[in-house]
């Protein structure tokens, strides 16, 4: 355009506008000198080589090639080496230079090195070796925490006799702590007396448990027993169940405080039958352990001493037939989970020493204390929160609460917090299963506290101490997962019943059916169902008349799963599936409040 009007004015960033200056020609510039291509003297370095290495074994370094045998001089540069890769510990920005032969122009250029097996980073691999990384990681804490606490002190297990009534397991929770050296000789010599004078004489090893005069006149458990023993390799709490229908709560309230089940059968002729057949208490014991949460069962074979059995083979493989479909029904796993042992309570045999062949030669087996101390370990929750479901409580220079840490630990002078009712209270003193006063409880520990500003009866069965910075959910509305097993009618919205939840029993109603699980598909259902029968599994909406405290089931299954009963019967179980925190009603409710208020 400059060409075609000369007068036109132009604009140079720094000047004002005016006319174009005539463009001066530049001077010529002289010509590039020609490149000239140096003949090489030396191979290159090779270029730097990061290797990025997740999970899998540490790469070995590749040793140097060896230089090939000398050849005819040749007139174009060989290719340089295939650089080898270097691993991750040795991954810098740095060329090696002490690993790379030098070459000269008389010489070959040496032969590639094998390069080793590629590892490939895949996301699964990924997941895999960060979650077993994580789990390694834990462990070493709640080991350190431990030694932190304790010093090098004993792992700790609850273990809960369950069974028909007068399976034997006062006696033989009774005979391990006389055979461990809990009770001395000369107590189980005044009980042995006193038993004889009452006409009782073969039940004096269950007084060591049944301490109360209603019990022993009866010979029945009431209340779960408590006891302490250690072995040389473990500490035990020992929790003994009632067996009897009547008593069936205080019999999830103890297993809701175990970690192993010992499910006691008694081998005499009739007495198996009436307890596993309809109306005993064996299927029923079973099913309740694996909803409170028991992982582990140990069926102990009792009474194989009597002359009805004389240590038979034949009835104790009999018994262990009839009960393997149904306890692998109830969510064991046979191969993992059970283990089966022929015992004798009474005469002590096979609970700590092994049966003598001369007895039984059938038997290859450990004793019952030998397979506990051998028993994995189950995993504890030591740097969570705190939280102890309380399940007792009574008045003795101070309120005193009783329960199993199910998370965290408890020092003594902490401020925690009383849910549901969320009272904050100061832990003045700790009180182990030996009445000893300590310092520190973690996870696991049955211990009894003494609390600082709150009264008894503020409290009551199925609070929960917790922390204050992260308080366990008390919530009234929550939908849980249900599975019927026994019930005669069918259950529609509005049916009511016994929530047993950890150490709390409560009575709750069933909101709304929400959806049902189709057996064939497992897939839920879009309608909500009309009524839910016997077999059936269901969503429900479930209501309680007061805050309960519960948590999600997959965050913690100890306060997520629970048992309803109704009519003396284990009607259903279930999972909690999702917390609704603030219902329709309650806020219908604040706001009629709030519209009060501001009439007013």
């Amino acid at each position: 355009m400059s060409k075609l009007n000369a007068t036109a004015f132009e604009f140079v960033p720094g000047r004002g506008f005016g006319p174009r200056q005539p463009q001066q020609s530049a001077p010529p510039q002289p010509p590039a000198p020609a490149f000239e291509r140096h003949e090489e003297t030396e191979a290159p370095a090779p270029a730097p080589t990061i290797s990025l290495n997740i999970g899998g074994p540490k790469p070995t370094p590749t040793a140097p090639p060896a230089a090939a045998p000398a050849k005819a001089p040749v007139s174009a540069p060989s290719a340089a080496p295939v650089p080898a890769a270097k691993p991750s510990s040795q991954a810098k920005a740095t060329p090696p230079t002490s690993t790379t032969p030098s070459r000269t122009p008389g010489s070959a250029s040496p032969a590639p090195a094998a390069a080793p097996s590629s590892k490939t980073f895949t996301l699964d691999r990924a997941k895999t070796d960060t979650a077993t990384i994580a789990q390694e990681v834990a462990a070493v804490a709640d080991r350190e925490v431990l030694e932190d606490l304790f010093g090098d002190i004993k792992e700790h297990l609850n273990i809960v006799f369950i069974g028909h009534v007068d399976a034997g397991k006062s006696t033989m929770g009774g005979n391990i702590l006389f055979l461990t050296g809990m009770v001395d000789k000369r107590t189980m010599e005044k009980y042995e007396r006193e038993a004889k004078e009452a006409g009782r004489e073969s039940w004096y090893l269950s007084w060591a448990l049944d301490s109360t005069p209603q019990e022993r006149l009866k010979g029945k458990t009431v209340e779960v027993g408590r006891a302490y023993f250690e072995t040389t390799a473990r500490r035990y709490t020992i929790l003994d169940a009632p067996g009897h229908k009547t008593f069936v709560p205080s019999m999830i309230s103890g297993a809701a405080q175990a970690d192993i089940a010992i499910l006691v059968i008694s081998a005499r002729k009739g007495e198996f039958e009436t307890g596993f057949e309809r109306g005993g208490q064996t299927r029923e014991h079973i099913m309740l352990v694996k909803t409170a949460g028991v992982n582990k069962v140990i069926v102990v074979i009792n009474k194989m001493d009597d002359p009805t059995v004389g240590w038979e083979k034949a009835r104790f493989d009999e018994i262990k037939d009839k009960l393997t479909p149904f306890v692998r029904g109830a969510g064991f796993n046979l191969k993992t989970d059970v283990t089966w042992l022929p015992v004798s309570a009474y005469t002590g045999a096979n609970l700590k020493d092994r049966v003598a062949k001369s007895v039984c030669s059938w038997w290859d087996g450990p004793s019952l204390l030998e397979h506990l101390d051998k028993t994995p370990m189950v995993d504890r929750k030591m740097n969570g929160p705190v939280m102890m479901p309380i399940s007792e409580k009574y008045k003795d220079l101070g309120t005193i609460a009783v329960g199993k840490v199910e998370s965290g630990h408890i020092r003594k002078g902490d401020t925690l917090l009383l849910m549901p009712n969320r009272d904050e209270v100061e832990v003045a003193a700790m009180y182990n299963e030996m009445e000893d006063e300590v310092n520190v409880a973690v996870s696991g520990d049955n211990v009894r506290l003494r609390l600082r500003g709150v009264e008894d009866d503020d409290i009551s069965p199925g609070f929960v101490l917790t922390s204050p910075g992260k308080p366990v959910h008390a919530v009234r509305h929550f939908e849980a997962q249900l599975a019927i097993l026994d019930h005669k009618n069918i259950i529609c919205a509005g049916y009511s019943a016994v929530l047993h939840v950890h150490t709390l029993a409560e009575e709750v109603t069933l909101s709304a059916l929400l959806h049902y699980f189709d057996k064939s598909t497992g897939r839920k259902s879009r309608k909500p169902p009309q009524f839910a029968k016997r077999g059936q599994r269901v969503v429900a909406l479930i209501e309680t008349s007061a805050p309960i405290c519960i948590e999600r089931f997959v965050d913690y299954p100890q306060l997520g799963r629970f048992t309803l009963r109704d009519e003396g019967k284990t009607v259903a179980i279930g999972k909690v599936t999702k917390l609704v925190e603030h219902s329709i009603e309650e806020a219908a409710e604040n706001l009629a409040n709030l519209s009060l208020n501001a009439a007013a």
